[in-house]
């Protein structure tokens, strides 16, 4: 065989693998869920809150799916959407507060657990607050919810949503930008403020 034939075979060998280590990449890749299955939402609208309603047990269910709306990035980009959409930024900006409270400054009103975070979205809160349980589905709620989170976080967050295509104001939610904007103060109750994450 001649040094052309034999790079070509070469070349096309190599595309070939690349291709099939692609496909399975994108094979073994979390697989999205664009809906929950009715009895599953049901199930996830059954979490319990604390009798102060701060903190609370997320649904059994809500494991078993293990945290899907914490850990993919598909309903990150989704809950990001909707805190656009819904007109969260009117109140809450980029996540540094405005008429509503900061999710950058490490104390969270009602407590920064996915459980307090939903309730909140839901079933509105005192002083300003509006409920959206009628407004969104189930899963929009946790979605919307997940993403709220990854806006405080201490920690940078394994997955991330997409960026957007306008100036950016503070950083990516995957680059933790509430570590970086406030000093954790003590633990517990602070009664100006709320509950510390």
């Amino acid at each position: 065989m001649s040094e052309t034939r034999r790079f070509h075979w070469l070349a096309a060998g190599t595309l070939l693998c690349m291709l099939l280590i692609g496909a399975t990449i994108g094979w073994a890749r979390h697989p999205r869920q664009y809906r929950a299955d009715p009895p599953v939402t049901s199930a996830l609208d059954q979490f319990k809150l604390m009798p102060d309603r701060i903190g609370g047990t997320p649904p059994d269910v809500y494991f078993a799916l293990k945290k899907p709306y914490e850990g993919t990035a598909y309903d990150l980009s989704q809950g990001k959407r909707l805190y656009s959409w819904f007109g969260c930024s009117s109140c809450h900006g980029d996540g540094r507060g405005g008429t509503g409270p900061s999710f950058l400054d490490g104390w969270w009103f009602y407590g920064s657990e996915m459980v307090s975070v939903v309730a909140s979205v839901r079933d509105g809160r005192p002083h300003g607050m509006p409920p959206f349980g009628n407004k969104m589905t189930s899963d929009q709620i946790w979605q919307l919810a997940g993403y709220v989170r990854t806006i405080g976080a201490y920690s940078a967050p394994y997955t991330a949503p997409s960026r957007n295509d306008d100036k950016h104001t503070r950083p990516s939610e995957n680059r933790a930008p509430a570590a970086g904007l406030f000093e954790e103060g003590p633990a517990g109750l602070r009664s100006d403020r709320g509950v510390q994450p």
